[in-house]
């Protein structure tokens, strides 16, 4: 079984960046600009933008951080995302979610520039996802893709079984697996809540993407000797033995899985890591589309 260290591949990608974006400098260039939106002080969104900031910094980036209460109006929040849509200098921004429930999230998505959207949330970006075309792909989907090219996991003509629908997780890595690429070349099947006999299914699958928020789901049984396992899940579980009161937990019931399997991301360290790194690559390549 070999653990995939995504906080060791992600911080070789940042530096892999921070090398380009020192040639762009020395050529005279602008680094990257990115810029995020955080509405209210959600503890989870605080720490999420706390290291974009952080990974910014590693990459050489220039970052800025617009910060507003959850008393701000929905056409306030669209006006400031039309700013930064005309603002020449900002190669690219994110809106962090959640927002406010009298702010539509959707709304405010689609009013951020599709050429600027390094979250590739965007339904510009995820159509052109999906026929493959060049976009920038959501985050933890590019990251998982990454995992899989760098530890040279073969996905062609191999059966991916997909836990989820999420339009952030799910459906993107889902259509990543299936392209005609590599990694890709998958068969793909995607489970969801009106799924019945999941295990049935996952038993006959070669890589397994977890990404359904449900602590510990994907149990021994019902994995196959030699599987490649990608847990996305993260939730804060109840533990009276840490100092916090409580420890993130995948979807993915590590323990007993992973002996079973031929590579699998650990909760944390796995997949979380290099969405951040994503989000820099996209940053980059927003930097790089000007600069042609």
């Amino acid at each position: 079984m070999t653990l995939i260290d995504g906080k060791k591949t992600a911080n070789d990608i940042k530096l892999e960046i921070a090398a380009e974006v020192a040639d762009m400098v020395a050529r005279g260039e602008r680094a990257p600009h990115l810029a995020a939106i955080l509405v209210g002080h959600d503890g989870g969104s605080e720490t999420y933008v706390a290291n974009k900031v952080k990974a910014c910094e590693m990459c050489g980036f220039q970052s800025t951080l617009l910060r507003f209460e959850d008393t701000i109006t929905e056409e306030e929040l669209l006006a400031e995302i039309d700013r930064l849509n005309s603002d020449e200098s900002v190669d690219g921004f994110i809106v962090q979610l959640p927002l406010p429930r009298h702010i539509d999230e959707q709304k405010v998505t689609e009013a951020i520039d599709p050429q600027k959207d390094v979250d590739g949330f965007h339904p510009v970006n995820v159509g052109k996802m999906s026929i493959g075309l060049p976009c920038f792909k959501s985050a933890t989907p590019s990251g998982i893709m990454d995992l899989l090219e760098r530890y040279g996991i073969e996905t062609r003509g191999k059966h991916a079984v997909v836990l989820g629908r999420s339009n952030i997780v799910g459906k993107p890595i889902a259509t990543l697996l299936m392209q005609k690429a590599n990694p890709g070349n998958c068969t793909v099947t995607v489970c969801h809540s009106a799924t019945p006999d999941i295990a049935k299914i996952t038993r006959d699958a070669d890589i397994i993407i977890a990404a359904l928020g449900s602590p510990e789901f994907l149990k021994e049984e019902m994995v196959k000797e030699g599987a490649v396992v990608i847990d996305v899940g993260t939730t804060r579980v109840p533990d009276a033995s840490r100092k916090s009161g409580f420890r993130l937990t995948g979807d993915v019931d590590f323990e007993h899985v992973a002996p079973k399997c031929s590579f699998i991301t650990p909760v944390p360290g796995g997949v979380g890591p290099m969405t951040i790194c994503s989000l820099m690559k996209n940053t980059l390549q927003a930097r790089k589309q000007k600069v042609k």
